[in-house]
């Protein structure tokens, strides 16, 4: 099997990955920041310029992955599922860059995260049955509990970047979380599982950002191998935000990189949010994603 290229374009990064899809191995990696979903909020449209942020994005991933753009596998999420604009804006990528985006739902993103996932708690020789996983979006927030052979999961419109555009300031952020309680809780108490022993999972930018500060690792040195299997504690959390409100806007930079300062907070607040609920004082993050299980899924039926 020749390597797989997979492309996961989420609404605030844009993530490529080279996959060696008989050896379950990552090759080679590519992500940028590009802020798919500024204004998405206010005018329900991907703009021009996150449009061209994109294609830039693509023509830097090819140079440095030395893909073929249409041999990649491409998938986009909740900021082209909000957009009244996608298929013009996937007309143009397709034009202009060769890659052919599929919108997936938040039931399909979710099972291929919880694939990626899966074989990362077993890379890292951590239990891979029973645990339930947060995947923290620009645009949504899927959750998802497996249980053996079995998961449920649901996708909440609670993401970093929608949820930083619709409320300006902190207060009115963790106004509406404490409104969304109840909706979260009420899918978990109707699955009537016993979640006490389950392990809590998080990924995405969240996550690893925060992980990457307890490391001592900056934007510049960030590390995934580092970062894979890192235990975070909720007071560990809370610590983070209080050095987050403490920096300069230069050092913020440093640690988090281009165009996650302004949603840091937002994603704090989701991120302690499921701790709350869920009633747990620890996570383990993995760097691992949408785009590796989009990779995994496609060897493993062309492996068939």
């Amino acid at each position: 099997m020749k390597n797989i290229v997979s492309v996961d374009l989420g609404s605030n990064s844009f993530r490529t990955l080279l996959y060696d899809g008989l050896n379950h191995k990552i090759i080679d990696e590519y992500q940028e920041v590009v802020g798919m979903a500024d204004g998405l909020i206010d005018t329900n449209k991907i703009s021009n310029e996150a449009q061209d942020r994109v294609i830039d994005a693509v023509k830097r991933s090819i140079a440095k992955l030395k893909y073929n753009p249409e041999d990649a596998i491409c998938v986009t999420t909740a900021a082209m599922r909000m957009a009244k604009n996608s298929s013009e804006v996937l007309k143009r990528f397709k034009d202009e860059c060769k890659l052919d985006f599929k919108i997936i739902d938040g039931e399909e993103e979710a099972r291929l995260t919880l694939l990626a996932i899966k074989y990362a708690l077993k890379r890292e020789k951590k239990e891979s049955e029973h645990f339930i996983l947060i995947d923290i979006g620009g645009g949504s927030t899927e959750l998802i509990i497996n249980s053996g052979d079995s998961h449920f999961a649901k996708s909440f419109d609670i993401g970093i970047v929608t949820l930083a555009q619709k409320h300006k300031n902190s207060e009115t952020i963790i106004s509406e979380l404490e409104k969304r309680k109840s909706e979260i809780a009420k899918f978990i108490t109707a699955l009537n599982i016993d979640l006490k022993n389950f392990n809590f999972v998080a990924t995405a930018g969240t996550p690893t950002t925060i992980a990457a500060v307890k490391l001592g690792l900056t934007f510049a040195t960030y590390n995934r191998d580092l970062i894979n299997g890192t235990e975070l504690y909720l007071e560990e959390i809370e610590s983070f935000l209080n050095k987050f409100r403490s920096l300069s806007q230069e050092e913020i930079f440093n640690l988090v990189g281009p165009g996650r300062t302004d949603f840091i907070e937002s994603g704090v607040f989701i991120y302690k949010l499921f701790y709350e609920i869920l009633n747990k004082d620890k996570s383990i993050v993995f760097d691992d994603g949408l785009r590796e299980g989009v990779a995994i899924d496609y060897a493993l039926k062309s492996n068939k």
